[in-house]
């Protein structure tokens, strides 16, 4: 089987690709809003395209690209007839070689760059494909190189759920500390720099705006809506029991939090949707528990989640 695969290194994925969009302001500001990266290089006259948003230039959307190749299709047919019918996105990585303005059109071509011996990971056993996408300007002028890498993989038979799995606990170290004592208190915190006045969340150790290391706190509302959102299906952990709505809270005092949303199903999250901050506690179990009691007894763990508020989600 590896022999067989390894054949297909070298092979292109992609011939002759053609961006669908020219880099334009557009697209740039949205995505530029979708990350909160407020950085002046990214508008205005002379403004350039997140070197990030590499990618996104060469997507084919849900119609897809007219240039991919029999090679990629076959390679990932053998896999599912083998029986490794399920795939995961791995990582990436990428070079940036010049950057990219409005205006420019965007050219590529895409080779199946190795495909990996059988490997066995949590997920499963299968094989680990890359493929190595060359971005240019127009014809010719290089601008950056795509690597992206998923699993094929045969789903490995899931465990019984352990009636002592526990939901793993947060790193806490010396600049998060204070925000973790004060979710143990049913208070969540946000940091304020003592210099320019700049909230931000996480915790760091500086200001991302002015540089001070000065800063003291102040207590969110609990007001928030549902800024974005996944619904996580795998990898699955004894502790967690999915499909089970993740979601990116954008607070009323403007900061975001990564946290679980509840009190609707997992399909009824939607973007916009207003929430109110709650505190849940953890038993040694994984399950629920009531709230109440103090985070670090008997292995409870208080954790902060966002409860759709009433009418929503309808």
């Amino acid at each position: 089987m590896s022999v067989r695969l390894k054949a297909y290194e070298g092979r292109p994925a992609a011939v002759g690709g053609v961006g669908k969009d020219p880099v334009n302001e557009p697209m740039i500001r949205h995505w530029c809003e979708a990350m909160g990266d407020t950085d002046p290089a990214y508008e205005g006259p002379d403004a350039v395209a997140p070197p990030t948003m590499l990618q996104a230039w060469t997507m084919g959307g849900l119609s897809g690209h007219t240039g991919r190749s029999a090679a990629y299709d076959e390679l990932l047919g053998l896999l599912d007839t083998a029986g490794y019918t399920s795939v995961v996105a791995t990582d990436c990585e990428q070079e940036y070689l010049r950057p990219l303005r409005p205006g420019d059109e965007i050219t590529f071509d895409s080779v199946i760059e190795s495909v990996s011996e059988r490997k066995t990971t949590k997920l499963g056993t299968g094989y680990f494909v890359t493929t190595r996408t060359d971005v240019r300007v127009g014809g010719g002028e290089p601008a950056g190189t795509h690597r992206f890498r998923i699993l094929k993989y045969a789903p490995a038979r899931r465990r019984p759920k352990s009636p002592r799995a526990r939901r793993p606990r947060p790193v806490v170290n010396r600049d998060n500390a204070g925000f973790w004592e004060g979710v143990g208190r049913r208070r969540l915190l946000i940091q304020r720099c003592g210099d320019c006045g700049t909230l931000r969340f996480p915790w760091l150790p500086g200001c991302g705006a002015c540089g001070s290391p000065e800063w003291d706190t102040v207590e969110a509302s609990g007001e928030g809506s549902v800024y974005s959102y996944v619904v996580m299906h795998h990898p699955r952990f004894e502790a967690f029991d999915p499909p089970y709505a993740v979601g990116l809270i954008e607070l009323a005092e403007g900061v975001r939090i990564v946290s679980n949303v509840v009190g609707v199903p997992y399909d009824k999250v939607r973007i916009g949707l207003p929430v109110r901050l709650e505190f849940a506690r953890f038993d040694n179990d994984g399950d629920d528990g009531d709230e109440g009691g103090e985070d670090g007894q008997d292995g409870e763990l208080v954790l902060p989640v966002f409860r759709v508020q009433e009418g929503g989600g309808n």
